[in-house]
């Protein structure tokens, strides 16, 4: 992979501190599909995020954005639940942390790993 130009670097820096900076759902809706996973990730982490567009960001191909959307106070409890893997073989670490944040609201789980009010 080519080395970034110092332009790329301060285009990135900037779409960064954008996404640090945004304060409500338009503001980071861009970033949904930037292209950068990193930048992606701190948006999801934006305190101003709120339930719809964390539901959004939980739709990320990468894990390292959903389980920012898992950690964020203002994720819903729908996204969390959505965010859980039924087949035991694929659950990785968000479907543990999901499942920890969920059990923490008061959900209880079966021995399945899944909600028992499913």
């Amino acid at each position: 992979m080519p080395k970034k130009s110092p332009e790329q670097k301060a285009e990135e820096e900037r779409r960064y501190i954008a996404a640090c900076g945004a304060a409500n759902t338009a503001e980071l809706e861009p970033f949904l599909t930037d292209p950068n996973q990193a930048i992606r990730a701190t948006a999801a982490m934006n305190p101003d995020a709120d339930a719809e567009i964390l539901d959004r960001f939980a739709n990320d191909r990468f894990w390292g954005v959903r389980i920012e959307v898992v950690n964020h106070a203002n994720v819903s409890e729908m996204t969390l639940r959505r965010l859980l893997e039924p087949k035991m073989n694929k659950r990785g670490v968000v479907h543990h942390a999901a499942c920890e944040k969920l059990k923490e609201r008061g959900i209880e789980f079966g021995e399945d790993g899944m909600p028992l009010d499913d």
